[in-house]
């Protein structure tokens, strides 16, 4: 709720390209982009290849939200339960984005003007083939590189470049804590399933 509120209010109150700097700082942005792609704009070509890549995503979904019911059900740990729920809740925001929103929206112009909501399937693209909308924009470090470095003196560095958003946040974050407690949060879930094989396994006399 939290990712598409915040998309719909960037979408119909922001210019393509805008940015607006948060707390008065130089290095956070709100930086309104549409993603046609993956992550950091990775796209495969045409119309049916974004197609492809929406129907993928559903697939994803599906087999991440049956494998979590599944935890859920063998009594895995809150905290894997919570990994697996960030990085399932955050590919469903980004879903919604390529299903509807080239429905109910207009395009935003790349040169000024605003988007606004339209009559059902009067927007900017057909069903599962919309824009993801970002909006958080990081240049934590925005220098040039020194000149004698070879190839890349005097060329500019920009620590962190990608724009993304609030699902965005949410999968990474989700896949972190997996990285960092795999071993912990594994070796648990197996405890359990072991445990709950053995309560199963009837006891010969």
């Amino acid at each position: 709720m939290v990712d598409q509120g915040l998309k719909f209010y960037i979408k119909l109150n922001f210019e393509m390209g805008e940015s607006v700097s948060m707390f008065g700082t130089s290095w956070a942005f709100l930086h309104f982009i549409e993603n046609r792609g993956m992550a950091f704009g990775i796209a495969l070509g045409g119309s049916y290849g974004k197609l492809a890549l929406s129907i993928f995503r559903i697939v994803a979904v599906f087999l991440l939200g049956w494998y979590l019911v599944r935890l859920e059900k063998s009594g895995a740990k809150l905290g894997l339960l919570v990994a697996f729920a960030l990085i399932l809740a955050g590919a469903i925001g980004n879903i919604i984005d390529s299903a509807f929103y080239g429905l109910i929206f207009s395009e935003s112009p790349y040169h000024g003007g605003l988007a606004h909501l339209v009559p059902w399937g009067q927007g900017y693209a057909g069903f599962l083939h919309g824009s993801v909308v970002d909006m958080f924009y990081f240049p934590l470090i925005d220098t040039t590189w020194p000149s004698w470095i070879p190839f890349l003196g005097g060329g500019e560095f920009q620590f962190f470049q990608p724009v993304f958003n609030v699902a965005d946040s949410s999968i990474t974050i989700g896949a972190c804590l997996l990285l960092l407690y795999y071993n912990t949060f594994f070796k648990e879930q197996k405890e359990a399933e072991k445990e709950s094989s053995e309560e199963a396994t009837p006891i010969e006399s």
